[in-house]
């Protein structure tokens, strides 16, 4: 079902990734996502299923795993409220790279591909702001995982 109130509209304009956009641009977007509700437990995305959507975390907690090549699955992370996730498929329409898996009952808002291109074709300055916003975060993301991979290194053997 689609969504509006004034209330939702606040909550996304203090995320990351709507940030920045006029009124109008807002009602817009907020005009294009659907509400998906998931119990705990439940998986929202699986990691190799094609993707064709992202979605803004309203409520609720969420993991993201990863397979290993040994068969395990790795913690990558948690998703909360105002976080987003599943844009990297709207960016390089590949399969999802992880599984998403609702921790508590969860309240999520998705927005389809086709959506983000009509927005796209309705209002191209906005939808740059959310281009530059999605990228934002993703510098974000690889900021993380730098200092990660940094303190790994660390512990296997130090600097060369």
């Amino acid at each position: 079902m689609a969504v509006s109130s004034p209330d939702l509209k606040a909550f996304l304009l203090a995320t990351p990734f709507f940030g920045g956009l006029s009124d109008a641009s807002l009602d817009r977007l907020v005009s294009m996502l659907v509400e998906r509700r998931f119990e705990a437990g439940a998986t929202v995305v699986a990691e190799g299923e094609p993707g064709r959507s992202m979605f803004v975390v309203h409520s609720g907690t969420l993991e993201v795993s990863e397979r290993l090549p040994t068969g395990g699955v790795i913690h990558m992370s948690n998703l909360e409220p105002g976080d987003f996730f599943g844009e990297m498929t709207l960016l390089e329409m590949q399969n999802r790279s992880a599984t998403v898996i609702a921790e508590t009952s969860t309240v999520l808002y998705e927005l389809m591909a086709r959506e983000l291109y009509a927005f796209y074709k309705a209002d191209i300055q906005a939808y740059v702001i959310v281009m530059q916003n999605i990228n934002r975060e993703l510098c974000r993301r690889l900021r993380r995982a730098d200092a990660r991979i940094k303190i790994l290194e660390m512990r296997e053997g130090g600097a060369r």
